[in-house]
């Protein structure tokens, strides 16, 4: 991938090179005050709010890595590779000074911002009502979803909603409180959610599933169960469906099927091979490919989690002829190493349905809680349950959750969000070879905020105990 740095709150746009997949390339840039004239100029300018997602800091590898690797489901095989940056990850000495988390404050800022500006200008933009409706609900739901992101990595953020033609306007604003970040995402993805349609246009776009989905998990993420359940309900009703084979839900020959309710687009052998991800590369175990690097790795627990019969486990998982677990959710290329084919999945049907299953479970509801969470045991090819004890319900939906869900960025936000983070992880640090001095702190359920950030702007504060 192409890489464009920008300050924070840049006046800069992207400009997208391809026609038939949302890879918003920049291969220039242009002042925007001499640019969206027209429709053809706003479009390109709603691709690259769709292209930072693209970036290293968003889901190139930041988010899987996040919401994996401090957890009890990967592992950084060599943590010295790349001076540290995902072993920290793994141990909880995460530093401010982490390149990955500077990315991930800086590269979603820079698709909020190209998101604030699309918002600002498609008013003037003389285009159909219908089309300029569904654009809004598209870049509203990025942007939620950006914000989404940074509020569960970093906690309080700083909250910018307007398109800045000054780079000074927000310096000194400091952190916005989590509460409001949230206020503001849920408002978002509500308002999105009136303007999307059911069905894409174009595959890699958003639509109204998306949007029930992520507001569904951003209110459960709130406690929110009894808010969440009917969107997440109204998800079920737009046509999505789990597929029979779990062997065909990454297939790159099978991508934007069915059961995906919003990825993000990656395609090897273009432009250069700059299309694709370096996911797979950076997450096959050292010498198993090309510059393979080691980090984020399924562990050897969660391999074993798999009972006799359950599909997903050669599905989901292989093993190296010395036994090391990787991920068979992403592909290699035909290309080059760092020039992957697999899509980032950020919502598919199986995960709606676990949540459904846990709202369920939450409200005392133990049937429906127990039919949700069979739609995705008997697709694994796993033998229906029937759990009436609410507890043990809960914790048979939190075990399908990380087995189906495995290194795609969820375990680590599940655990955050129903409060066993430091529970889960001193128990899997006490029982597993390699990290007797590995220890997690209450501090740590949040990541620093880049030293980077602070030394630009003291008003942004560190986050305590880093």
């Amino acid at each position: 991938m192409k890489k464009l740095y920008i300050p924070l709150l840049s006046l800069f746009l992207w400009q997208s090179c391809s026609s038939d997949l949302l890879n918003a390339t920049p291969e220039s840039t242009k002042q925007t005050n001499n640019f969206y004239k027209n429709e053809a100029q706003l479009e390109q300018g709603v691709n690259a709010v769709y292209g930072s997602l693209q970036y290293v800091g968003q889901y190139q590898l930041a988010m899987p890595v996040i919401g994996e690797l401090p957890s009890d489901n990967t592992y950084d095989e060599v943590p010295a590779n790349d001076s540290f940056t995902y072993g920290e990850f793994d141990f909880f000495t995460i530093q401010p000074n982490n390149s990955l988390l500077a990315s991930t404050w800086k590269e979603n800022y820079i698709g909020i911002q190209q998101a604030n500006i699309v918002l600002n200008r498609i008013g003037d933009i003389a285009m159909s009502q219908s089309k300029k409706d569904i654009r809004t609900g598209e870049v509203k739901f990025l942007r939620a979803l950006m914000y989404f992101n940074m509020v569960r990595i970093f906690g309080d953020i700083p909250l910018v909603t307007q398109e800045s033609v000054n780079v000074n306007d927000y310096f000194g604003q400091g952190r916005t409180s989590s509460e409001t970040v949230y206020d503001f995402i849920e408002s978002e993805l509500k308002g999105a959610i009136a303007l999307l349609p059911e069905i894409a246009a174009q595959p890699g776009r958003v639509t109204k599933g998306a949007a029930l989905g992520i507001l569904g998990k951003v209110l459960m993420t709130r406690n929110k169960y009894n808010e969440a359940l009917p969107y997440l309900k109204q998800v079920e009703s737009l046509g999505y469906s789990l597929l029979p084979d779990v062997n065909k839900i990454f297939d790159i020959a099978n991508k934007n099927n069915a059961e995906i309710i919003f990825d993000v687009q990656f395609a090897s052998g273009l432009n250069g091979n700059s299309e694709g991800s370096q996911a797979y590369q950076m997450f096959s175990p050292s010498g198993f490919s090309a510059g393979a690097k080691g980090h984020n790795l399924p562990t050897k627990e969660i391999y074993n989690l798999f009972t006799a019969g359950d599909k997903r486990q050669e599905a989901y998982i292989g093993l190296t002829k010395n036994s090391v677990p990787y991920s068979n959710k992403l592909k290699a290329s035909l290309t080059s190493p760092a020039d992957g084919g697999s899509n980032i999945v950020v919502l598919r049907l199986a995960d709606v349905y676990l949540l459904m299953a846990e709202c369920y479970a939450k409200a005392n509801d133990p049937v429906n809680g127990n039919v949700y969470l069979n739609k995705v045991k008997n697709r694994a090819g796993l033998p229906s349950v029937s759990i009436s004890d609410q507890t043990q319900l809960l914790d048979e939906i939190a075990m399908e959750r990380r087995k189906e869900l495995i290194g795609e960025g969820h375990r680590w936000f599940d655990l955050v969000r129903t409060g066993k983070a430091i529970q889960v992880m001193t128990a899997h640090f006490q029982n597993t070879l390699g990290y007797g001095k590995a220890f997690i702190n209450p501090y740590n359920l949040v990541m620093p905020v880049p030293q980077n950030q602070i030394n630009t702007d003291p008003a942004i504060q560190q986050n305590p105990g880093y």
